[in-house]
């Protein structure tokens, strides 16, 4: 088992199976509430694991009570506006500002572009920033007392690091996001079950580590080249067309069928092998 793994301040990582990585959001004495300094520690984390070959399934969970409380809006005003205020011109003021969203978006984003599957194990609440972290990730399981909710709104926002872009393509329903967006009100496991924002519930969040880190190993078994080429072309057909992502996975695969694992995985079944091993990619 691979003793690579990163180390952060606000994130922590362990390696429960080979070749899965589980990252724990980590300041339960702040309900995992995001700061500047976590956003920036999810993009480290996110690029390495997505680079590292010891990795190929992550597992997203809190830490504490429950899995985020959104953002830290006491850092964010503690930290970042008073360096804004101090800026008269409103042009500059915005080029501020503009640096600081990109900052935060391209952090949530890291789980999307990170080529590795994203598997998010929530408990108790998801506010705000956690439902931009989580609709970023590939696969979403939570507990029977977890809960949702868009609620920038309700601080005077509009969601700026990818609730607004992302939930209506996971709901598929452009009047469900809207509302829970304008609303703020809270999204409850079971319908959050039956609206396909999550596709497991479980009884409490140790039986749900458990039955994530599971189906993280289940697909870490599989072929490295097939699930992450899978995760690329998933990504590029939601927001594209039809032929436009034939195309796309046309041309990845003119290169990914000549991979090793094709004929490895082949074998395997020919000689009835459940226990195929494929190497690092």
């Amino acid at each position: 088992m691979s003793t690579n793994i990163p180390s952060f301040n606000h994130l922590k990582v362990s390696v429960p199976k080979e070749f899965v990585y589980h990252v724990e959001l980590n300041r339960s004495d702040k309900l995992n509430a995001i700061n500047k300094a976590m956003f920036m520690e999810i993009t480290s984390c996110f690029d390495a694991l997505g680079q590292s070959e010891d990795c190929r399934v992550i597992v997203l969970s809190g830490s504490g009570k429950i899995f985020c409380a959104g953002i830290d809006l006491i850092d964010f005003s503690q930290k970042s506006l008073p360096s804004i205020a101090q800026v008269e011109d409103p042009a500059r003021k915005a080029k501020l500002l503009s640096e600081l969203i990109k900052l935060y978006q391209e952090s949530m984003s890291s789980l999307e572009i990170c080529n590795k599957p994203v598997l998010a194990a929530i408990h108790g609440a998801c506010i705000g920033a956690g439902v931009d972290l989580v609709t970023s990730a590939d696969i979403r399981h939570c507990t029977k007392d977890a809960y949702f909710s868009v609620k920038e709104a309700d601080v005077g926002l509009a969601a700026d690091i990818g609730s607004l872009q992302r939930l209506p393509k996971v709901l598929g329903s452009d009047s469900l996001a809207r509302e829970l967006c304008f609303t703020c009100r809270k999204f409850p496991a079971q319908e959050a079950l039956n609206s396909g924002l999550v596709s497991k519930v479980y009884e409490d969040k140790e039986k749900m580590i458990d039955g994530v880190i599971s189906m993280a190993e289940e697909i870490s078994k599989k072929s490295p080249v097939a699930i992450q080429t899978t995760k690329a072309s998933l990504v590029y057909s939601r927001d594209h067309s039809v032929q436009e992502g034939l195309n796309h996975i046309a041309l990845l695969n003119q290169l990914m069928l000549q991979s090793e694992d094709l004929v490895t995985a082949a074998t395997g079944q020919m000689m009835k092998d459940k226990n195929v091993i494929f190497s690092k990619l």
